[in-house]
């Protein structure tokens, strides 16, 4: 039976090391077309399913002034940026003011973050950016409708400019606090802030 296999494998090995040479030919010629990264992320029934309910988990946190997953135990209004780094580490990028935001990189299914502080180093803003894994699952598959669906009227809505993009910005009060959802459009959030009312 191993000796059938053999005569086998060498036959795959041979057509494979072809396809690499011949598709490393084509590549210096041509550039293959790849799809662009709107159709290869198209939520599907399932990935919405995932976006709505992890639209649903950052509701009642709220309430508390804290954002679900990995900042639980965050406070917008009274956590210091030392317990924030005791926990989370030091910053990916550390602000360059006292204004700025220290970012922690979404990496190996893990969301991406941005927190700002008060002069005296008190929490006073949590950016959520989702993850870049699997995105249509959470940020990516949260839509305009599905929060006004989920979360009903928000509380404002405006529309801000940051550089050359026009955004969309639903303000939602949650207690002593605001949870804001900023859109690049109607199909496209950019990220949850949290901060106080």
């Amino acid at each position: 039976m191993m000796k059938n296999l053999m005569p086998v494998r060498k036959t795959l090995l041979a057509l494979s090391a072809a396809s690499v040479v011949a598709i490393g030919s084509i590549g210096a010629a041509t550039s293959l077309t790849l799809p662009s990264a709107s159709a290869a992320q198209t939520p599907t029934a399932s990935d919405t399913a995932m976006a709505q309910k992890k639209l649903n988990t950052f509701y009642k946190p709220a309430l508390k002034g804290e954002f679900p997953g990995n900042p639980a135990g965050f406070v917008v209004g009274k956590t210091t940026r030392t317990e924030v780094i005791e926990k989370f580490g030091s910053p990916d990028v550390t602000r360059s003011s006292v204004n700025g935001y220290d970012s922690y990189t979404a990496d190996m299914g893990n969301p991406g973050y941005a927190m700002a502080y008060t002069p005296s180093g008190v929490l006073k803003e949590i950016r959520y950016f989702g993850t870049n894994v699997e995105r249509q699952t959470n940020i990516g598959g949260m839509t305009i409708a599905m929060v006004k669906k989920n979360w009903y009227a928000p509380t404002s809505t405006s529309t801000i400019k940051n550089g050359n993009t026009t955004q969309t910005k639903l303000t939602y009060k949650r207690g002593n606090y605001k949870i804001e959802f900023i859109f690049n459009n109607s199909l496209d959030l950019s990220h949850i802030n949290l901060l106080k009312g």
